[in-house]
């Protein structure tokens, strides 16, 4: 999985200019660096230190009531010795872990001075809530399907290697388009494209085609930018009002959260930064599990949407609509440092993770996390734990 590593880089230049007035935040680090100490200050104050767009909270919160199950004593299994949930959570640095069974808190634990009224950094979960607004968006009828070309809302992009790019490609991570996501390289697209048009689509306009529009998988967190100027210009409005009025909102959401900008009062980064409480972490977990529907059963997606989005694709059996694919029918938002929206429809579980890695991924943490998250799903919830 992972270039996921690399979908962290999209914050150096907000956050870094930002960063001459947060010296004792920041110092001499931008975010895929950061200490410790600026993990656990920074990523619940990313409002504070960049350019970002807040999302309201709604009047009538969706309430998670405590369960009548108990996950008092759980142990974990970590390398054939069990382990307990704070053991687990000190060894990978989870700052809050959430899980909903029935839409009812099961377990509720934080850590690394994290709260539950605090927000925390995303990173690329965000494009999985990018994902939802896509089917909003179809649903309102701003676009027709997932099968229009790009550049019908885009023009910009014509001539290059998005020309024959259709929608469903650009949610697929498939659009042929030659990139390289590799960081540490000073001379990758990753390190170099703009994330703001209209120089992100001179950029991406450049780029050499390597391979038929839908057949390869290929991460590129560039096109999230691409998906998120495409969806702002259907709906006509930028994506943090967008999400605040279709979802956020009239789903209950507790708290306010926030979405990064390119720039000052420029487009939120569509494959990144929404900062929001673990609880309302949970909450998109439970729209989606619900299939987009209200509390009062209003649809804000197609029908079938979900299941659409969370299919496996040509390019990639584990890949969906920047949905990540599990075993037992699971899909999970995932995000670099350990973000994680976890949803297993067969059980009725949601679960919700904010961390702070030492490093944005590791294959070991996360085939630990995902364990972890299988187990919970799989445990009979009998009475609830605080």
């Amino acid at each position: 999985m992972k270039q996921l590593i690399f979908c962290a880089a999209i914050l150096l230049t907000p956050l870094w200019v930002h960063a001459q007035n947060n010296a004792d935040l920041l110092g001499s680090q931008h975010i895929l660096f950061w200490t410790p100490e600026q993990q656990q200050s920074g990523y619940s104050s990313i409002a504070d230190l960049g350019n970002t767009r807040l999302i309201k909270a709604s009047e009538n919160i969706l309430n998670l009531p405590t369960s009548g199950g108990s996950l008092a004593g759980f142990q974990h299994s970590y390398k054939g010795n069990a382990s307990s949930i704070d053991d687990f959570m000190q060894r990978t640095r989870a700052a809050g872990l959430l899980v909903l069974h029935d839409q009812q808190i099961a377990l509720e634990k934080y850590a690394l001075g994290h709260a539950e009224d605090k927000p925390w950094i995303s990173f690329s979960v965000s494009k999985s809530v990018v994902s939802l607004l896509f089917g909003a968006a179809i649903k309102d009828g701003l676009i027709k399907d997932v099968n229009e070309r790009v550049t019908d809302y885009l023009p910009h992009l014509k001539g290059g290697a998005y020309t024959d790019v259709r929608i469903k490609d650009l949610l697929q991570m498939a659009s042929g388009a030659a990139w390289n996501e590799d960081y540490a390289d000073p001379n990758s697209d990753v390190a170099n494209a703009p994330y703001g048009p209209p120089a992100l689509f001179t950029y991406m306009n450049k780029l050499e085609k390597k391979s038929p529009a839908g057949d390869v998988f290929n991460y590129n967190t560039g096109e999230t930018s691409v998906a998120g100027a495409l969806l702002r210009a259907a709906v006509g409005n930028n994506l943090s009002v967008y999400l605040q009025r279709k979802i956020w909102q009239p789903f209950g959401m507790e708290s306010d959260g926030n979405w990064l900008l390119s720039a000052a009062d420029g487009e939120e980064i569509g494959g990144c930064c929404i900062s929001a409480t673990l609880r309302d972490y949970g909450r998109l977990g439970l729209f989606a599990l619900g299939n987009g529907r209200l509390a009062d059963g209003t649809s804000v997606l197609p029908d079938g949407w979900i299941s659409q989005s969370t299919a496996a694709s040509k390019g990639s059996k584990g890949y969906g609509y920047y949905w990540w694919l599990q075993e037992e029918g699971a899909y999970a938002a995932e995000g670099v440092f350990g973000q994680f929206i976890w949803i297993d429809p067969s059980r009725n579980v949601v679960i919700a993770m904010q961390s702070a890695w030492p490093t944005a991924w590791d294959d070991a943490y996360e085939a630990e996390v995902i364990g972890l998250f299988q187990e919970l799903s799989l445990i009979h919830i009998s009475e609830p734990t605080r």
